[in-house]
């Protein structure tokens, strides 16, 4: 074989190196093809036409840099159509629903956070005024929406439908303007929070952990029983007074634990309310230890002053909101 034939067997048939130039995935033209922004078409056709630069100068003065054969498909674009945007993305199913489309169907679920998708489903074809062009839907599409406008499901919170009230506001934002008027006097005063909690043999954590495929337990009694009902009184130092009872507070027995609570500590016009520690009484697991008022007697002295400090630090971050009248949730 002579030297002539040596070269063409190289450039015919000679062995073929996998992902070399134009081949595999990613080589040479079977790349994924790069995106021209519309600013980068912008500076193209100024270097071009208007500053006189070559093809292949306007492709190396832009970040990243471009082909000159990219470039002279902008230049011709703009010289036959005079625009320098891409044309908007074609082909494929149009959209079902519009932007006001879509935006009326997020404000559905932000009004009725209970909706189901098969409610929102026949509410959208039900409605021929914010929806004239859809006949009919499919629940899919619908959650892919809801999914696209950051809409998921969750556990419902339930609100007291008064707590948003506008009487509830102003009692609120007076509540506030209050304590920062005591805390801004000249005498110093102490701010006493009081709550009750209920508590029942039956109540336990409702999370808990089991290997995969297996249902987390625990044991409780068969029967409920009766509810028992804590009242406690903190402020930054701890509980200063607690007392519990065998049902619910009702007026006369809160102005009997108010009673006791100003003849030890303060008069009770400075009394304000506070977050309740339940928890501290359901980890003694009093259902298998001990009686339940004796766990709620007990649980009482396991708590921290830094904890009673920490819930009134979050308290507080809700001065702001109260004295703006927002809704509470």
């Amino acid at each position: 074989m002579n030297d002539m034939e040596a070269q063409a067997f190289q450039r015919g048939r000679g062995v073929r190196v996998r992902g070399g130039r134009g081949g595999g995935r990613g080589g040479g033209r079977g790349g994924r093809r790069a995106v021209i922004t519309d600013e980068i078409r912008a500076t193209v056709v100024d270097h071009v036409v208007n500053h006189g630069l070559t093809m292949q100068e306007a492709g190396q003065r832009v970040q990243p840099n471009i082909s000159r054969y990219s470039v002279a498909s902008i230049i011709r674009t703009f010289r036959r159509e005079n625009r320098t945007e891409r044309l908007p993305r074609r082909g494929g199913r149009e959209r079902t629903f519009s932007d006001a489309q879509e935006t009326a169907i997020v404000n559905m679920v932000m009004a009725n956070n209970a909706l189901t998708i098969r409610q929102i489903r026949n509410t959208i074809i039900n409605d021929q005024v914010t929806f004239p062009n859809i006949l009919t839907v499919g629940q899919a599409t619908v959650d892919r929406v809801l999914r696209r406008n950051a809409l998921r499901m969750k556990q419902i919170y339930r609100v007291p439908f008064n707590r948003n009230s506008d009487r509830v506001k102003d009692l609120r934002h007076d509540y506030v303007q209050r304590v920062l008027e005591l805390e801004a006097a000249e005498e110093s005063n102490t701010f006493i929070y009081i709550d009750e909690a209920g508590f029942n043999l039956s109540k336990t954590r409702r999370r808990g952990r089991n290997i995969i495929g297996q249902r987390a337990i625990i044991n409780v009694p068969g029967q409920r029983g009766g509810n028992i009902t804590l009242c406690a009184a903190i402020n930054h130092n701890g509980i200063l007074h607690h007392h519990s009872i065998i049902g619910p507070y009702n007026t006369a027995r809160l102005l009997i634990f108010l009673d006791t609570l100003h003849k030890s500590l303060i008069p009770p016009d400075q009394i304000v309310h506070a977050e309740q520690p339940r928890w501290k009484v359901y980890e003694r697991n009093p259902q298998a230890q001990m009686p339940l008022i004796q766990a709620m007697e007990e649980a009482c002295g396991n708590i921290a002053p830094e904890a009673f400090q920490g819930w009134i630090r979050h308290t507080r971050r809700y001065f702001p909101r109260c004295l703006a009248r927002e809704h509470s949730l």
